[in-house]
């Protein structure tokens, strides 16, 4: 049996026909996974599936504010739970750069000695462990606002240096001038310019100048194809900084935390009927 077993749960999915898809939704698995390109070589030990995720309750058009992400979330618990229960994984990966449901997801599997990674929580994890402070690069203002507050929740508000707004948001309805991401990739790919990625590189520099950052990450998911791109080009500017993105982080997070046998402290996420319980609880 391979070591690792892994379910990878999409955040959200569209219902067919929408015009505002901004990834694959048909094909293989490699297909469906985003930047799988940029990822498959920390799958290639890892037995691994793709949910697609939830279908989106609110509308046709991908997640952005903290109404949307509550919702999702509450929708990707049942297929975690379902997960669990199942016995075949060991570790489930939390895909989109949000993370809904990844606080429910880990009380959750923690019942099963499961652990739960998210993109956001571990770029921080990461990121810590490479520099004083980190800045997010991020693509629209509403999802800025939801990120500030995964930061907090985090426990990284003295490390975070900076959250940078390109002002690349996702289609949805009245916004379908937008950029095209997969556009913007493909670009990119060809050696072409990318308005997205020339905005990312300067938000990056001033990020490094003005704001003391010494690593960089990303917000939502569909700024992580940007990571590469982004290294190389910091790097051809003298700048020794590391770039993260969400999905290496947390596939490499969750292969670490299978390997010590753990998921999640009781403390932190009890059951409903714990064995021992604290009279209080330090702020």
């Amino acid at each position: 049996m391979t070591r690792y077993r892994f379910l990878l749960i999409q955040a959200f999915q569209l219902p067919d026909g929408s015009p505002y898809l901004h990834r694959t939704t048909t094909g293989p698995r490699e297909a469906r996974l985003m930047n799988h390109d940029a990822v498959g070589h920390l799958l290639e030990d890892v037995e691994w599936e793709l949910d697609p995720g939830p279908l989106a309750p609110y509308g046709d058009w991908p997640v952005e504010s903290r109404e949307e992400f509550c919702l999702v979330a509450a929708g990707r618990l049942p297929i975690v739970r379902r997960a669990c229960e199942s016995g075949k994984y060991n570790g489930i990966v939390l895909l989109g750069g949000g993370e809904p449901g990844f606080q429910e997801s880990r009380e959750i599997a923690r019942a099963y000695n499961i652990p739960v990674t998210a993109c956001a929580h571990s770029q921080m994890h990461v990121a810590a462990q490479l520099g004083n402070r980190f800045s997010v690069i991020d693509m629209a203002e509403i999802h800025n606002m939801y990120y500030r507050d995964l930061v907090l929740v985090h426990g990284f508000r003295d490390r975070c240096a900076s959250i940078r707004n390109i002002n690349f948001p996702l289609p949805r309805p009245g916004s379908e001038h937008v950029a095209n991401i997969r556009q913007e990739k493909a670009a990119a790919l060809r050696g072409e310019r990318s308005p997205m990625l020339e905005a990312a590189l300067v938000e990056a520099v001033a990020a490094i100048e003005e704001d003391g950052a010494e690593v960089i990450t990303f917000g939502c998911s569909a700024t992580f194809w940007m990571r590469p791109f982004l290294q190389k080009r910091l790097d051809e500017m003298g700048w020794e900084v590391p770039v993260l993105e969400g999905y290496s982080c947390a596939l490499v997070l969750a292969k670490a935390l299978v390997s010590l046998g753990l998921s999640a402290s009781g403390l932190t996420y009890p059951g409903d009927r714990p064995r021992k319980w604290r009279r209080r609880k330090l702020i």
